[in-house]
């Protein structure tokens, strides 16, 4: 997808474990088998031993490992050095426990040398066919991996990405990855806390009719990149009150064109926070580009930025529905 990265998260004020302001606790449970099978992308995965030299590529899949507390079987991770704001954060100290590999991305090179046993990744998330940065070979070389759930390929295309609603994707690999470390417990109360705040705002959303619609803009001018029905933004629309335009796009992140997103007709567009293209600079641009200027949203200015650590699968995800959550709402029935 693209390595660049994030910003802010809300946080809801009474959180009782953990997403906004809690304490993470590493406690572990019951010290699993030396032999471990998850699911993964569809095929079954045995993992001989617990892995205690993790290497992660990204923000999203970094800060998954911090909220089970595995900072501790972690050897490193890659991403470029915009995190953001980590005041909210509430795993943050994992970045100050754990190597930073490379600002880039992951190559064989910087996992041998960080004696790796174990990549976490996604397809377009670090693992790439070009180049051969894949687990098939990582596993050549005596290394196992794990896959990003949201990433996975579903054979719709050759490139076309996931595989189940995104928020079960989250919940899927922190389940799996509670399991593969012995932290099943600790996984659970974070699904069911997640749960719980995604369930507050979802009881607050507009219903019916009254739900805007929303457009996601990531990058680019003469062809937008956005994303569909398997990626992590068409469930926090959704339970943020509102509806993906994109929705019948049977893909994670990809690219469509300009007319698509006129004939929708966005009540409000979603700029996703990352890189060298400030959230300002991508809405003066949307607000000046001549196709949109009958686009509701655009008419409007009903513009709000969520940074990419809310919208790519991450712990940060209950959050950004509760920050778009709030936006939504504020805008008037029929528009």
């Amino acid at each position: 997808m693209r390595t660049q990265l994030l910003a802010t998260a809300l946080c809801l004020a009474a959180t009782a474990v953990t997403g906004c302001g809690a304490t993470v606790e590493p406690a572990r449970d019951a010290k699993p088998s030396s032999s471990v099978t998850l699911t993964n992308c569809g095929r079954q995965v045995t993992y001989d031993k617990v892995p205690e030299r993790v290497v992660t590529n990204d923000v999203g899949i970094t800060e998954l490992m911090f909220a089970l507390g595995l900072e501790d079987r972690m050897a490193g991770f890659a991403m470029p050095d915009d995190k953001g704001d980590l005041r909210a954060v509430p795993w943050k100290d994992g970045y100050d426990k754990v190597k930073w590999l490379s600002k880039d991305q992951l190559t064989k090179e910087n996992v041998l040398d960080a004696r790796a046993d174990l990549v976490f990744a996604g397809w377009d998330y670090g693992f790439r066919q070009d180049g051969g940065f894949t687990p098939d070979a990582l596993k050549k070389l005596g290394i196992a991996s794990y896959i990003l759930t949201e990433s996975c390929h579903n054979g719709r295309t050759k490139s076309s990405r996931g595989i189940m609603p995104p928020l079960d994707a989250l919940y899927a690999d922190l389940a799996n990855l509670g399991k593969l470390f012995g932290v099943e417990k600790r996984a659970a109360t974070l699904i069911a806390d997640f749960k719980r705040q995604i369930a507050h705002v979802r009881a607050k959303a507009p219903k019916g009719s009254d739900r805007p619609s929303v457009f996601l803009y990531d990058s680019g001018q003469d062809t937008p990149f956005t994303s569909g029905r398997y990626g992590a933004p068409e469930q926090i629309i959704t339970e943020a009150g509102g509806v993906n335009v994109m929705h019948d796009v049977a893909d994670s992140w990809t690219t469509v064109g300009w007319e698509s997103v006129v004939r929708r007709n966005p009540d409000v567009i979603v700029i996703c926070d990352y890189g060298d293209v400030s959230a300002e600079q991508k809405k003066k641009f949307l607000l000046s580009h001549a196709p949109l200027r009958n686009v509701s949203a655009v008419r409007h200015r009903r513009i709000i930025s969520l940074d990419y650590a809310d919208l790519v699968e991450s712990p940060r995800n209950p959050s950004a529905i509760a920050r778009l959550g709030a936006y939504l709402r504020t805008v008037p029935a029929g528009r």
